[in-house]
């Protein structure tokens, strides 16, 4: 028999779980101060920083710099009123991030260092040391910056679902099922062979089989509920996705 998965938590089907989401949280009290409002978006910055440090870096600023700039972005993100002009109609965290950045990044050249790094303050933790170790090794690209964005974002976006799956399987004692089926997350042949995973596991081909489809099935789940987490209506969910894959496709 297949082990069951029954103990990892679940998404609604009705989509009940996406109705109340980090950002839409934040476009909801934007034009006034909201605990709750902060936190969700420390919460995305948080997740979501690097894409950001990699497109300063694009702009030709040295590694410290761009460390200077996205701090200080993040410190005016989170203390001065910029939400108040986002259209909620139009509000997908990713394109305001970048709108946003951009701005503050046209303003840079008249702010003092101590400015740039919110006046001492690190409103969001930044590894600045594996960021930079992640940015050299990132291959050259054709792409404009704002693609390479999309893309990082994207790619972001998959790291925080998979370190969320993770958690899941060892919170349910399922570690190393998905240490050896993580390999076969991506959709393929309906008849790959499983049989090494099978052998590692102790488990025969049919349950494997069945392990890979709810493996899958809840990786959907979590990318579907970590992009309602960025997007300002669940009615958006479908599209952000299917424009993430696309963007990772090209």
């Amino acid at each position: 028999m297949p082990p069951s998965d029954d103990s990892l938590p679940r998404a609604r089907a009705d989509g009940g779980t996406f109705r109340t989401t980090h950002w839409s949280v934040v476009l909801a009290a934007r034009t006034g101060a909201d605990s709750r409002a902060t936190a969700a978006l420390e919460t995305l910055c948080r997740a979501y920083w690097y894409p950001l440090y990699a497109f300063v870096r694009r702009q030709g600023y040295a590694p410290e710099d761009a460390q200077d700039l996205t701090q200080g972005f993040f410190a005016r993100l989170l203390e001065k009123e910029y939400l108040t002009a986002v259209n909620p109609a139009k509000g997908r965290f990713r394109s305001f991030l970048l709108a946003a950045l951009k701005h503050f990044l046209a303003d840079a050249r008249d702010r003092s260092r101590a400015q740039k790094r919110g006046d001492g303050r690190s409103p969001v933790s930044l590894d600045a040391q594996a960021a930079e170790a992640r940015f050299r090794l990132e291959p050259a690209h054709e792409l404009t910056p704002e693609k390479l964005f999309e893309r990082r974002w994207a790619l972001s976006l998959l790291g925080e679902v998979f370190d969320q799956l993770a958690r899941d399987y060892a919170g349910a004692d399922k570690g190393e099922l998905l240490q050896v089926l993580q390999d076969y997350l991506a959709p393929g042949d309906a008849d790959a062979d499983y049989a090494e995973a099978a052998r590692q596991l102790n488990m025969n081909g049919g349950a494997v089989r069945m392990a890979v489809h709810r493996l899958r099935q809840r990786y959907g789940e979590l990318f579907r509920e970590e992009v309602a987490h960025t997007v300002a209506d669940p009615a958006e969910i479908e599209d952000e996705m299917r424009h993430l894959l696309e963007v990772l496709s090209d």
